[in-house]
C-alpha cells in the first residue's frame, strides 16, 4: 500500500515539474510584471498625490496675493503655479482667479495671458471652456468683438454650448447684428432649462426685447425678416 502511495506522490511530483519546466518561466515572468505594474501604479498615485499637495499650497498663497491686492504677487504665484504643477486642476482655477483679480485691477493684458494659457492648457474640458468665456467677456470690454467671437466659436462641451450661443448674441447685438443675434439667443434658450436658475429667463427677455416670442426660438428671425421682403414684392407687382 505504501508503495502505491510512493509511485503516485512520484507522478504527481513528475507532472508538476514537467508543467513548471513548461510553464515556470511565463508564470514567474507574468508575476514580476504584476508587480511591477503595481509598484508603479502606487508610485504614480504617490506622485501625483505629492504634486497636487504642492499645487495647493502655491493656490493658497495666490489666494493670499489675491487678498491684498498684490499684483506682483498674483503674477509671481501664479507664474509658479503654472510652470511648476500646469497639469492640475489647481493650475487651471488659478489662472481663472488670477485673471479676475488681474483685470480688476486694470491689467487687461496680464488677464488675458492668464485665461489663454487656461483655455488651451487646462486640465478638463469644462476649465478650458470656462476660461475661453471669461476671455471673451475681456475681450468684449476692449470692444475686440470679432476676437471674442473667435473664441466663442470654439466646440463648446454640451454643458457649455448654451452659454457660449448667450454670448454670441450679445457681441452680435453689440455689433448691430439683431437678426445673428436673435438666432445665437434661440439656441441659448432652447438648450437651458427651467431649473437653470432663472437664466432661461433673462435669456427669454433678450429676445423679448427683440420681438421675438422665446419659444419661438430662432426661427423667428427668418420668418420676420421673410414677411417684409414678400410685403414688398406684392407692391411691386
Amino acid at each position: 500500500m505504501a508503495t502505491a502511495l510512493d509511485l503516485e506522490e512520484q507522478e504527481q511530483l513528475d507532472a508538476l515539474k514537467h508543467f513548471w519546466n513548461r510553464w515556470g518561466s511565463l508564470i514567474s515572468g507574468l508575476l514580476v510584471i504584476a508587480l511591477l505594474a503595481f509598484a508603479g501604479w502606487n508610485g504614480w498615485q504617490y506622485w501625483q498625490n505629492r504634486q497636487a499637495a504642492y499645487a495647493s499650497a502655491l493656490y493658497g498663497s495666490l489666494e493670499q496675493a489675491v487678498d491684498s491686492g498684490d499684483a506682483a504677487r498674483i503674477r509671481q504665484a501664479f507664474t509658479d503655479l503654472k510652470n511648476k504643477y500646469g497639469g492640475t486642476t489647481y493650475a487651471a482655477q488659478g489662472a481663472l482667479l488670477a485673471g479676475k483679480a488681474l483685470l480688476d485691477q486694470g491689467q487687461a493684458a496680464e488677464s488675458k495671458a492668464a485665461l489663454t494659457w487656461a483655455a488651451d492648457q487646462a486640465a478638463t474640458p469644462g476649465l478650458r471652456a470656462l476660461a475661453r468665456l471669461r476671455l471673451a467677456d475681456v475681450l468684449v470690454s476692449e470692444k475686440a468683438y470679432d476676437a471674442a467671437l473667435q473664441q466663442l466659436a470654439w466646440s463648446f462641451p454640451p454643458s457649455f454650448a448654451a452659454l457660449a450661443a448667450d454670448r454670441r448674441g450679445d457681441v452680435l447685438l453689440l455689433q448691430g447684428k439683431k437678426d445673428q443675434a436673435a438666432t445665437e439667443y434661440g439656441k441659448a434658450y432652447q438648450g437651458l432649462d427651467a431649473d437653470s436658475g432663472g437664466y432661461q429667463r433673462a435669456v427669454g427677455a433678450k429676445l423679448a426685447a427683440l420681438g421675438i416670442n422665446p419659444d419661438a426660438g430662432a426661427a423667428a428671425p427668418a420668418a420676420q425678416s421673410a414677411a417684409p421682403a414678400a410685403s414688398a414684392q406684392g407692391t411691386t407687382s
